[in-house]
């Protein structure tokens, strides 16, 4: 019998037969994988909304300094 003709999932991809605590790991692997993704996420969050906010006040700075010039040029 070949090793691929094991039931699917009892193999690793190189052919060899998980061990025992190789599902344990493998659970170990998704939850940090969550865990990263989450982090991912809210930072992405963060970044986006600071972004929109200091672009708002560069552009309400901007135009209050347009609209004073005329009283810092004579």
């Amino acid at each position: 019998m070949r090793p691929m003709e094991h039931e699917k999932g009892d193999l690793l991809m190189t052919g060899e037969k998980k061990t025992g605590g190789s599902r344990a790991m493998e659970q170990k692997v998704y939850k940090v994988m969550k865990g990263a993704g989450a982090a991912n996420i809210a930072v992405g969050v963060i970044t986006l909304v600071v972004g929109i906010v200091s672009g708002i006040l560069l552009i309400v700075t901007g135009a209050k300094l347009i609209a004073g010039k005329s009283k810092i040029l004579l």
